[in-house]
């Protein structure tokens, strides 16, 4: 896969980081008591094992999403909070479209396909890992496609 390649979507930027630990209040003491980022929601997840505060940071098509997770149960998976920095989230202006683009070019995506994520928006992840049938993963780091709605595409599109 080439720079020259056309793509059927353009990522925009930035959407979200996830940080995971094993008690999501000493993330909060730092991420909202010291560097000040508002709380904006709470997430609760049995299948996806987490409880997460979800915080933000910048204001319009700027706003970042920081969510602070730890797990319902430290021994199931998935373990949000083994890695610190669980994944990064893109803006993404057409998600199917980038989907059925990055798969027919040998990208590995996670279980569960398109669905609505912690937020609202419609959601998949890159896999972490490749493998042989999928060459292109996100060498150890998860991928969060993140639909943008039309007022952040209009914006930083």
């Amino acid at each position: 896969m080439t720079a020259s390649n056309h793509k059927p979507y353009r990522i925009l930027g930035i959407q979200q980081i996830a940080i995971g630990g094993p008690d999501k209040s000493a993330l909060r003491k730092l991420w909202v008591d010291v560097l000040g980022l508002t709380v904006t929601g709470h997430f609760v997840s049995e299948r996806e094992n987490v409880d997460e505060d979800i915080c933000t940071i910048g204001s319009g098509p700027h706003k970042v999403e920081v969510d602070l997770m730890q797990p319902l149960d430290p021994e199931k998976k998935p373990a949000v909070h083994a890695t610190p920095l669980n994944h990064v989230g893109l803006w993404v202006d057409d998600l199917p479209k980038a989907v059925e683009w990055m798969t027919a070019h040998g990208v590995r995506f996670a279980p569960g396909g398109i669905r609505k994520g912690a937020a609202g928006y419609d959601i998949c992840f890159i896999h972490p890992k490749s493998n042989e049938a999928f060459p292109i993963g996100g060498e150890g780091v998860l991928i969060e496609l993140v639909q943008a709605p039309p007022e952040v595409v209009a914006a930083l599109g």
